[in-house]
């Protein structure tokens, strides 16, 4: 099932995906679903982030090639980092690049996931009981200021910077999906999560052991290798096998 948020001028609405429209849900997507009876052609409507977080928690150099790029190994433990709600935006919005605060902006496609009910201390065998599903991402980061700051907090928390979508898909199985970055249509980054050092169901444990997860939470699962820079009118797509395609252009921000 797929699971988009939606507006229809100057209304929003929670909705389920159907071939080529979508079907508006009564409240928010936690629980049991209850189909309103409206339904519009996703032409017709303007699809926005599929979730509002309390919290972007991202894992960082989860995959052994992108540790070795950044200059190091893999790291034994998780690297958790947080980006904040106020960075978040949906598919076809721009990326607002900072050129007066950084000369260097990157695009990180990565697999995030998406939290359907509050929870701590999860065991990995029992992550998937608190997964409402899983969407695209771009961990859109000053590359810079990543590197001058020593930690990651300003590079990673641009408005903007974390866009999130098309729509959430509630029944893939995330441990061997094709992930593909895109800028302008060349491919930049390729892997299959299969591939990620610590994966979805002991990311779960991990950070849950650390804070509480609300529902609509999300953590961004890390970046194969291939990052690189963007420029003002790139157009930049994040691709994940049976989700969709995440595309944003990047504007100067204003």
């Amino acid at each position: 099932m797929r699971i988009a948020r939606f507006s229809t001028g100057d209304e929003m609405s929670f909705g389920v995906v159907e071939g080529d429209s979508v079907a508006a849900i009564a409240a928010h997507p936690f629980g049991e679903l209850r189909l309103t009876g409206a339904r519009f052609a996703l032409e017709d409507v303007r699809l926005l982030a599929p979730i509002l977080p309390s919290k972007v928690v991202a894992i960082g150099k989860n995959y052994a090639e992108h540790a070795r790029e950044m200059g190091g190994e893999p790291p034994a433990e998780p690297v958790i980092f947080s980006k904040p709600s106020t960075s978040v935006i949906g598919p076809g919005e721009a990326v607002a690049y900072p050129s007066k605060i950084t000369q260097r902006v990157d695009y990180e496609g990565e697999l995030a996931v998406v939290i359907g009910r509050m929870c701590r201390e999860v065991p990995a065998s029992r992550a998937r009981d608190v997964i409402l599903g899983y969407t695209c991402a771009n961990d859109v980061t000053a590359r810079d200021l990543q590197q001058r700051d020593g930690q990651w907090t300003r590079a990673k928390g641009f408005d903007t910077f974390c866009p999130l979508g098309p729509w959430i898909e509630t029944e893939t199985d995330p441990a061997d999906l094709a992930i593909t970055t895109t800028v302008n249509g060349e491919v930049r980054q390729s892997a299959r999560t299969s591939e990620l050092i610590h994966s979805v169901p002991a990311l779960i444990e991990y950070v849950s052991q650390v804070m509480t997860l609300l529902p609509g939470d999300v953590i961004l699962t890390g970046t194969p290798a291939g990052v690189g820079p963007l420029k003002v009118g790139d157009e930049v797509s994040v691709t994940v096998e049976s989700i969709g395609t995440l595309t944003n252009r990047v504007a100067e921000r204003d």
